[in-house]
């Protein structure tokens, strides 16, 4: 099929109010990796909402669709500003721009690196390195006077949805599996696998994600329950929103701040992600990855994860030392 008539078909279901996750299972089920991606089926109906009737390509007289204009400089960016984790694949089939127009758009005029996945600021604000500087030290006085402890931490991967998190999704990976991975200085703690279509909002995030965890804690813990208990996760949408803190805190776990623009002082991000990456196989279903992703995260060594969480610690003082700026060495 053609991209105007999987735009078609969109547009028809649409109009009959099928939900969004439907319509891209049916399309994934009849044409599997040909079929157009979630962020694609989630745009389309926004537009046809919006008034638009065709589903061709919009004409741009006099601008080749390669040239580097404000207006495509601006679509780049509301696009990475949605996802940080996405492609420059993604971004081709979503703007209809080219390989190398998209890699000038994000390099030279948005001035965007890609750091363990996402795309983060080439370079860092004054106030972003005073930030970053800020919270680290912040956070390691904690631990200095005692009243954190690294084995009490539980540090979170999420995979995207709207708004972004971290993605065990790539062509070699069953398309749309998404995971929601929460680890100790000891092992793996919950793992969730979000299913097809499924967008990762605040009320999801809470309903899937943490209320299984803290369930899980409890069991593992039946003692202590929460007590004591750290969240580590990013600064994405659903994890910062009011009803998730305000739930944490009903629940008496204590969410540990998180830098902005720093994927380097995330575990999940810095390590674990290629850890995983590395060592997946093809798998053909999404229960297959999970199971082999489950058996992985169970298979690591104790002694690792707790190296994994000594070396964010010493990351936070390497940033303090040097004022907040990247390492590029200490990326991955």
């Amino acid at each position: 099929m053609s991209k105007e008539n999987f735009r078609f078909y969109i547009k028809v279901r649409t109009a009959l109010n099928i939900p969004l996750g439907v319509v891209y299972d049916e399309l994934y089920c009849v044409c599997g990796d040909q079929a157009p991606s979630y962020a694609t089926v989630k745009r389309w109906p926004k537009w046809f909402h919006e008034g638009r009737e065709e589903v061709e390509d919009e004409a741009r007289p006099g601008r080749p669709v390669t040239e580097t204009t404000s207006e495509n400089i601006e679509q780049v960016h509301l696009l990475i500003d949605d996802d940080p984790h996405i492609t420059i694949e993604e971004v081709q089939e979503q703007t209809g721009l080219s390989h190398g127009t998209v890699q000038r758009i994000i390099t030279n005029h948005l001035n965007l690196k890609k750091v363990t996945a996402r795309y983060i600021p080439e370079d860092l604000t004054d106030f972003q390195r005073a930030e970053r500087v800020r919270i680290c030290q912040q956070n390691l006085a904690k631990f200095q006077e005692g009243s954190w402890r690294l084995c009490d931490i539980i540090t979170a991967w999420v995979g995207r949805g709207d708004p972004p998190p971290t993605v065990v999704r790539r062509s070699k990976f069953a398309p749309g599996t998404l995971f929601s991975i929460f680890f100790k200085s000891n092992g793996s703690v919950f793992i969730h696998r979000v299913e097809r279509g499924e967008v990762i909002d605040h009320h999801y995030y809470i309903n899937n994600c943490l209320r299984p965890l803290v369930d899980e804690i409890k069991r593992q813990r039946p003692s202590y329950g929460t007590s004591r208990i750290k969240i580590h996760h990013d600064n994405g949408r659903p994890h910062i929103h009011k009803d998730v803190s305000d739930y944490l805190e009903s629940e008496g776990l204590t969410i540990i701040p998180h830098p902005p623009n720093s994927p380097d002082l995330l575990p999940c991000d810095f390590w674990l992600f290629d850890l995983i990456k590395d060592n997946m196989t093809d798998k053909n279903d999404s229960e297959s990855l999970y199971n082999a992703v489950s058996e992985f995260m169970y298979s690591i060594n104790k002694e690792e994860y707790r190296k994994i969480f000594e070396k964010w610690i010493e990351r936070m003082q390497l940033r303090i030392d040097n004022q907040g700026d990247y390492f590029e060495h200490l990326i991955k």
